[in-house]
């Protein structure tokens, strides 16, 4: 299936994951300058107020890119909502996102109707994030344009599938925009989604270790200094099983190999050190063992795209 025409400006087929805390306005504005979809969870703009303030940012310089490089004009951005009847802020960011017509919404925790038909309505395009066949066809039936696999190995909250069984499953009855997440690092690994029957990667880690990414130093260099073997999958932090980087587990004073099961407090976790979810706990995807220092984001999206088309010579010459 040919994809929608708002992914006609990317550089090479990637979309750059809305990472908790991590994004912001300058690092989607890197991407898209660079040519790849940058995105950002609305929950990051904080207050709620500040969500208009960004989306102004946003749509404003990358428009001004474009005038200024009319050859290569910027790639479209997404903003992530977050779906679950916990989140008080749905309503109020969607009409955020509607005042300035967010060109892709990405979906997370839940499909709502309601959504798809907003988003529609004023010309956008929604993702659902999934991580197996039944919520996958779940979200089509509810309206959604395109699916995110979530497979094993992708940073903060992931599935357990395998990204061969779970695309697989997906296309033999979903022809759409599918985008593929977990331990995508390298251009190479983006042609191979793509040979898979995914038509865009997913990629969240390696951009924490860019210069335009909101986490602190020691987040970056844990994601440089990391690899596959540092990666913890637990349930403990939100509820929802995850990949940790095992250093802020330890530094949270808890065993990262020696963790409970999550219980009903774990949507609020602190730790007796008072160490938060997402704040200190830091997610993180099994591909960062190819990420080795910190960059600016065009320059890792310039990385992947060279690598893409190394990858494409390679197997066809």
């Amino acid at each position: 299936m040919t994809l929608p025409a708002v992914f006609d400006r990317l550089r090479i087929p990637v979309i750059g994951a809305p990472l908790f805390i991590v994004s912001n306005p300058d690092l989607v504005i890197a991407q898209c300058r660079a040519g790849i979809v940058g995105s950002f969870p609305a929950l990051n703009a904080r207050p709620q107020s500040q969500l208009d303030e960004w989306l102004h940012q946003i749509t404003e310089e990358l428009a001004a890119h474009d005038r200024d490089h009319p050859d290569a004009p910027s790639a479209p951005f997404a903003v992530n909502q977050i779906v679950h009847r916990s989140n008080d802020r749905f309503e109020d960011d969607m009409g955020t996102c509607a005042k300035w017509k967010v060109p892709i919404v990405i979906t997370s925790l839940g499909a709502r109707e309601e959504l798809n038909h907003a988003v529609h309505d004023w010309g956008g395009l929604t993702l659902h994030d999934i991580i197996d066949d039944r919520y996958a066809r779940k979200a089509i039936e509810k309206g959604a344009d395109g699916l995110i696999a979530v497979a094993a190995g992708a940073g903060g909250h992931a599935g357990r599938w395998s990204p061969f069984a779970l695309v697989q499953e997906i296309r033999k009855w979903f022809d759409g925009p599918l985008a593929l997440s977990g331990a995508v690092a390298t251009g190479g690994a983006v042609l191979a989604a793509k040979a898979m029957g995914a038509d865009l990667a997913y990629i969240g880690s390696p951009f924490i270790a860019t210069d335009e990414a909101r986490a602190s130093d020691d987040y970056k260099q844990g994601v440089v200094a990391g690899g596959a073997a540092d990666i913890v999958y637990s349930n403990l932090f939100t509820g929802i099983h995850g990949n940790y980087l095992r250093g802020s587990i330890a530094a949270a004073g808890m065993d990262p190999d020696n963790l409970p099961q999550a219980g009903p407090e774990a949507m609020s976790f602190q730790s007796a050190s008072g160490a938060k979810a997402w704040r200190d706990i830091w997610g993180s995807g099994q591909g960062i063992g190819v990420i080795d220092k910190v960059r600016p984001a065009g320059d890792l999206v310039a990385r992947l795209a060279e690598e893409y088309a190394a990858a494409k010579a390679l197997i066809c010459g």
